[in-house]
């Protein structure tokens, strides 16, 4: 007795013809989906540190952006002959125009210097100018002389801390603290 084949199931797709044994199946098996799974959750992982809530990161980027904004002030201050100055309240900053009143009023005129709010975990606060302790509500001056004071300002996160600091030829430059 002759043993007789299987015969072949036919599968169309939209071009031709499969011939695809009967019983076979097709799709993933669980290794693959597995290994799928494992390759998207990795990259999310990744993702979710690199676009977190780096407080290190975001206190050097706001001090970068704060000592590009004081080098600013100060080249603006010589270049319009006014005296500007800048203050630091706890969860942002402003900079002002001393008018010929002795009055500061704030800078509405320059987009470099809008008022910033800083992210929420961190605090700006004046630490010194001239070398002595200044209080938390002063307006640190930039003279239209040029010859300012050496000042420091303290930008800190839980997590750390940053100096950002002026020196009297408009220098400004930052350092971490831990």
């Amino acid at each position: 007795m002759a043993s007789r084949a299987e015969p072949a199931s036919t599968l169309t797709l939209g071009l031709g013809t499969s011939e695809m044994p009967a019983g076979t199946r097709s799709g993933f098996t669980l290794v693959e989906m597995l290994i799928v799974v494992f390759v998207i959750g990795l990259a999310s992982a990744i993702a979710i540190v690199n676009l977190g809530g780096d407080e290190r990161r975001t206190t050097e980027r706001e001090a970068t952006r704060l000592a590009g904004a004081l080098e600013h002030i100060a080249a603006l201050a010589q270049w319009k002959g006014e005296t500007l100055g800048i203050s630091a309240e706890g969860n942002g900053y402003r900079f002002w125009r001393r008018g010929a009143d002795g009055q500061w009023t704030a800078l509405r005129d320059d987009d470099v210097l809008a008022p910033r709010i800083l992210p929420p975990t961190l605090a700006l606060t004046p630490a010194s100018y001239a070398g002595a302790p200044v209080a938390a509500d002063a307006i640190l001056p930039f003279r239209p002389s040029g010859r300012n004071e050496p000042y420091t300002l303290l930008l800190a996160s839980p997590a750390w801390s940053v100096i950002v600091a002026g020196d009297p030829l408009n220098r400004v430059q930052t350092a971490a603290l831990r």
